[in-house]
């Protein structure tokens, strides 16, 4: 059999795979499919999410069960304004042994695990945020002067409560750029919450089953860097991302007057890798430019601002997003 057969199997076969995870997690996380596809997708990618939404929306409970599902070693930590940065990387403590000796041993923080909860990211001060940089881009923390390498794979699921509420404090632009997407979890529809009140209101509950183990997930991150991109999806994914920086001589009249600074190259990465997860989710043997538009948001919502007069009037960056997203789609198409 050719490589290119291969693949194509290799890829057939993580589809099913994942199509048994995706049915397991709503046993206990009952509909949003949109909002399961994209914290899939960014395990798939090897990458971190941001979860956002209001309290009591299930943003916990699905971390949890995707710590089942995919058979990851995982630990929570609920940040709190008084939470410190030893609380989650660990700390060295003067231990005395039997013959009175003295020494440190290092303790390690629940950081050290494979998925690792954050909960409520945005309660704890930027000191205690900033304690995870350095682990989720190099899968390593410093402690007392040594490098500790994170067991592979390693991800962060952070929820986070919306800004507007007190008691927050706003993640750091370099901080969010390490998360590759951003989802926004919505109130249930009438018929998902329905289902949601029968099936949580009883005295059993159903259980989430594991499907992945954790050699299985490194393989399927492998698997999906070797999917095939074809150009046109490279383009526009260029096309999309250099769009939104207003230094850009091709920056449209709109963006230049109301972006304050774009996404950067970590966007476009982050792109080419969540498009691979969007076609295998669909059972797909490559992407294609809609799943371009249908990633914009997530990926790239976090990776940019607007300026004081755009805020001031009220305007979204998803609509601008989207709007942007729809001219390239029609130049793009009128240009074919």
């Amino acid at each position: 059999m050719s490589s290119a057969e291969d693949l194509v199997t290799d890829i057939e076969t993580l589809g099913a795979r994942l199509a048994e995870a995706k049915e397991s997690i709503t046993k206990r996380f009952i509909g949003q499919e949109r909002v399961v596809d994209l914290t899939l997708s960014a395990l798939l990618c090897g990458g971190h999410a941001l979860l956002i939404g209001l309290p009591g929306l299930g943003k916990t409970r699905l971390v949890e069960t995707l710590s089942t599902v995919m058979g990851l070693d995982g630990n929570r930590v609920q940040f709190t304004p008084d939470l410190m940065p030893a609380d989650i990387l660990g700390s060295e403590v003067l231990e005395t042994g039997n013959d009175g000796s003295r020494a440190f041993k290092f303790i390690e923080g629940p950081i050290f695990c494979q998925l690792l909860m954050a909960d409520e990211i945005n309660r704890a001060s930027p000191r205690t945020q900033s304690a995870l940089l350095q682990a989720m881009q190099e899968k390593m923390v410093s402690v007392a002067g040594e490098d500790r390498a994170l067991e592979a794979p390693f991800h962060v699921l952070a929820t986070q409560n919306p800004i507007e509420q007190e008691g927050t404090y706003p993640l750091p632009e370099a901080q969010l750029d390490r998360f590759l997407v951003q989802i926004n979890v919505p109130y249930p529809d009438r018929q998902t919450e329905r289902d949601i009140l029968i099936a949580t209101t009883g005295v059993m509950e159903d259980e989430a089953h594991a499907v992945f183990t954790t050699g299985e997930l490194l393989a399927a991150q492998t698997v999906l860097r070797r999917m095939p991109v074809g150009d046109s999806v490279v383009e526009m994914i260029l096309d999309l991302v250099r769009a939104f920086r207003p230094d850009e001589p091709d920056a449209s009249a709109h963006v230049k007057d109301n972006v304050a600074w774009g996404p950067g190259p970590r966007a476009a990465q982050a792109l080419m890798l969540t498009v691979r997860a969007k076609a295998l989710l669909d059972g797909r043997l490559a992407p294609s430019p809609e799943d371009v538009i249908d990633m914009a948001e997530p990926v790239l919502g976090h990776r940019m601002a607007l300026n004081f007069a755009a805020r001031a009037r009220g305007d979204s960056l998803a609509d601008l997003i989207r709007k942007t997203a729809s001219q390239i789609t029609g130049s793009q198409a009128s240009a074919a």
